[in-house]
This record gives C-alpha cells, structure tokens and sequence, in this order.
C-alpha cells in the first residue's frame, strides 16, 4: 500500500517595520496557504530565523535597529540559509537600493506601493525553483 505524504506548508518570514504593510504582504501571499512568521526589524528578523526554518522572506531595507541590506548580508553569509529566496519590498526605488540588493544576494526587488499579484507569483517561482 502507497501512503500518501501532503506536502508542507510553505513558512515565509515578513520583516517590515509596518504593521500595516506586513499585513498587506501576507493578506497577498494568502494563496500560498503558507505559514507565517514576522518581524518589525532586523534584529526580529536575525532571532525568527535562529528559531526556525523559512522557505522565503520578503524583507524591507528601512527598518530600525538593524537596516535590511545588513539582514541580506547575514543571512547569505550562513550556509543553511544561502539558496533561501529573498525578495526585497521597499519604498527606496532607487537605483543603487536595487543593486546593492541584488548584489547582496536578493532574488527579486519590489517598490512600494506593489502588486499584490506579481509579489504572490514572485514568491510562488521561487518556491518552486527551491524546491
């Protein structure tokens, strides 16, 4: 007899200093049927991934305490965390955000205010390219 396994949830970290905006990121991602984790800043975000496993984070760059591209920078120097998909949301549409970003190992950037839509894709492609 062959035994089914469900696969499981997805986790994905949203590090924003905006509760509003963390909400609006899940309220997109809902389609995922993902479990959830958050942080209002770097440091939150360093602690919540310590504690446990992550599939994607969604992280902001202008955030007390600790700015995002500092997480970036941690986060791809530990190897169980390195292939981890990143995408970046920030109001900073800059050019050098965007590149110092992607330098610093971002998959995707994304200016605020973004598309729900697009981020859900985003997210869902990277996933599967994880997976």
């Amino acid at each position: 007899m062959r035994i089914e396994r469900k696969a499981e949830m997805p986790r994905v970290l949203v590090v924003d200093d905006s509760p509003t905006m963390r909400k609006m990121i899940m309220a997109a991602l809902r389609p995922l049927q993902a479990e959830f984790g958050e942080a209002a800043n770097g440091l939150e975000a360093i602690e919540q991934l310590a504690l446990g496993k992550y599939d994607a984070m969604t992280l902001d760059l202008n955030m007390p305490d600790m700015h995002g591209l500092e997480v970036l920078r941690y986060v791809r120097k530990l190897s169980s965390l390195d292939e981890m998909p990143v995408v970046v949301i920030s109001t900073r549409g800059d050019e050098y955000s965007l590149q110092q970003s992607l330098q610093l190992g971002a998959n995707r950037y994304l200016v605020k205010p973004f598309q729900p839509a697009e981020l859900l894709r985003i997210i869902q492609t990277l996933l599967a390219q994880s997976a």
